[in-house]
């Protein structure tokens, strides 16, 4: 999404997502390798799923799990923060502006070379040299355990929305609802499963490609993707 406030006028269900509503997955980085994708070796955008699990496929990777990994711009350049393979692509956005993506806090997910994964309010990141890769997007979902403040229940903002939070054992967890949802019920799912801090990706265009679990999507029109690879 080109960071915009995504809106939908529809009656809040009357119970909560189960957490069957969700396609979701859980990455050890000490076993499995996760990385963020933009461009091809041609400096093309990769943009659908459908071209990165391909090209992919033809360096010798099974891409187990892949789904879009932040807000982007019209070029599909990346809004906000970018880091791949160590180097610094796009910069960290500080600035204040409409849409999900400044709905303060937002945030960043990182990993680093030792097999570490981050998610941290904007405010609060960091940069150092052992970052090895990062996307920054927003709002937050949960932070320190608590759900964003600006999020209500029963609010009639409801869309498909993928984020990523990091587990208490520390694996990295993906998910995006298989419904509408609003994004207090989103963030709910993932401090249910335990996230003390959850990033929000993006909404109605999102999708995953999870063939474990006989939900593949190959469309899409993205700019940051990640996915996970053997």
């Amino acid at each position: 999404m080109l960071g915009g406030l995504a809106t939908a006028a529809l009656t809040p269900s009357s119970c909560a997502p189960a957490d069957s509503d969700y396609v979701s997955y859980q990455v050890n980085l000490q076993k499995q390798d996760l990385r963020l994708y933009w461009k091809d070796e041609t400096n093309r955008p990769l943009q659908s799923l459908q071209r990165l699990t391909a090209w992919l496929s033809g360096r010798g990777h099974r891409v187990v799990f892949a789904m879009n990994a932040g807000m982007f711009r019209p070029d599909y350049s990346p809004q906000g923060l970018f880091v791949e393979d160590g180097r610094v692509v796009a910069p960290l956005d500080t600035t204040s502006g409409a849409g999900n993506f400044y709905l303060k806090p937002n945030g960043v997910f990182y990993t680093t070379v030792d097999q570490h994964a981050v998610v941290c309010p904007t405010a609060s990141f960091r940069y150092f040299r052992r970052i090895l890769y990062a996307t920054q997007s927003g709002p937050m979902l949960v932070v320190r355990g608590q759900i964003h403040p600006a999020f209500t229940p029963g609010s009639s903002n409801r869309q498909i929305r993928n984020g990523v939070g990091i587990l208490p054992n520390g694996h990295v967890l993906l998910a995006m609802s298989k419904h509408k949802v609003s994004l207090y019920e989103f963030a709910d799912y993932f401090r249910r499963q335990g996230c003390r801090n959850a990033l929000y990706l993006d909404g109605f265009v999102s999708r995953t490609y999870a063939p474990g679990q006989q939900w593949v999507q190959t469309d899409g029109n993205f700019g940051v993707m990640l996915a996970v690879s053997e």
